[in-house]
């Protein structure tokens, strides 16, 4: 039986408030123990979007009576909110800026609105863009000029882990995260590990395989794993849509993520292509480091590593009720979780009640 640290994912969405039939803080958090994770930072882009001190009470009011393991919520840098959400920094889990791919109240459509929030957000926690190739680069640019720690989200692209390695090299306060999904698979869903599933060999049918950033072609996942070294952390970007939006004529993107994570990268472990020392640095201390996030005493996960099975959605606590990996076969089962000395998780069944987690930046 091996024995891991709780791991931490620094990107999920837990759909609350305003889409809480995909999930939210009671299931997401009970998906989360059961893949051996005991602290989320939950993303800022909910229906209403979390950017205010209003909205940030509300959520947090709710996660508190709801969440299962430990969390942190995020602002959202909005194009008028840059003064009201770095007096709230305190608070959150840091600053997200979205600067591809994004709609409503919280798209900044000039650099002179990112400038506002470089500017002001105080830089103990690092403000967190998704940002893409050329605004990736952008926003690195502009994490120097104003001297503050940026945190690249989900890359998945050759030319984005070269321009991260490069800035690290010269010493610019930047750090990333990977996803699974981004190593795992390429474009239209197609497996690209060994223990991928033969019966999705031709990838995942339509809009199942709608993500953004979207998979990417094969010699971008090898750039990334030929690039390990560079990338902080593992993250899911957990982000559940329910199986008939997914098939919908107009599938929205995401996957869910929590649950495959570990045995995921347990059997990159097995197949030599990662080491027990790689996910502990890029789902605990890292993320730790980087967020600012205290520990967790007498939290554990329990793993057997020697265990083989097939990933299925029905044995999951995700409300969304599907995964990209579905027939995968993996290598390494979350038995259980120790959560603060208290039992949150054991053999498939969900211990820890709803508001047994607490928020860490309380």
């Amino acid at each position: 039986m091996l024995k891991l640290p709780g791991l931490i994912d620094p990107h999920v969405h837990l759909r609350e408030p305003g889409a809480t039939h995909k999930e939210d803080y009671d299931s997401g958090t009970a998906s989360a123990l059961a893949g051996g994770v005991t602290t989320v930072l939950a993303m800022p882009n909910t229906k209403p979007p979390i950017f205010d001190e209003v909205t940030l009470g509300e959520v947090l009011a709710t996660a508190k009576t709801k969440a299962r393991c430990d969390y942190a919520q995020y602002l959202g840098a909005g194009p008028d909110n840059a003064a009201e959400v770095a007096r709230l920094a305190p608070t959150a889990a840091a600053l997200k800026m979205y600067l591809d791919s994004t709609f409503g109240e919280l798209r900044l459509d000039d650099m002179t609105l990112w400038m506002e929030h470089f500017r002001l957000w105080p830089g103990k926690t690092p403000i967190v863009t998704h940002s893409e190739s050329r605004s990736m680069a952008a926003a690195i640019w502009m994490a120097q000029m104003f001297d503050k720690p940026i945190h690249i989200a989900h890359i998945s692209l050759r030319e984005e882990i070269l321009l991260i390695k490069e800035a690290k090299r010269r010493g610019i306060k930047v750090t990333c995260e990977v996803c699974p999904h981004h190593l795992f698979l390429a474009e239209n869903g197609i497996p690209l590990a060994p223990a991928g599933c033969f019966c999705c060999s031709d990838g995942l049918p339509g809009g199942r395989a709608e993500v953004r950033p979207r998979l990417a072609a094969k010699a971008d996942v090898d750039a990334l794993w030929e690039n390990m070294a560079y990338i902080d952390c593992f993250a899911t970007d957990h982000a559940p849509h329910t199986l008939g939006e997914k098939d919908s004529e107009n599938p929205p993107p995401g996957f869910p993520g929590m649950e495959t994570l570990l045995p995921l990268l347990l059997t990159a472990v097995s197949e030599s292509r990662l080491t027990i020392d790689d996910i502990i640095q890029k789902s605990v201390i890292n993320p730790r480091k980087i967020f600012k996030l205290p520990e967790q005493p007498e939290t554990w996960v329990e793993v057997d590593e020697d265990a083989r099975y097939e990933i299925r959605a029905s044995e999951m606590h995700s409300r969304c009720g599907w995964t990209p990996f579905e027939g995968w076969q993996v290598k390494g089962r979350v038995t259980r979780v120790v959560l603060r000395g208290q039992e949150a998780y054991r053999d498939g069944k969900i211990l820890a009640g709803p508001g047994f987690g607490q928020n860490v930046r309380a």
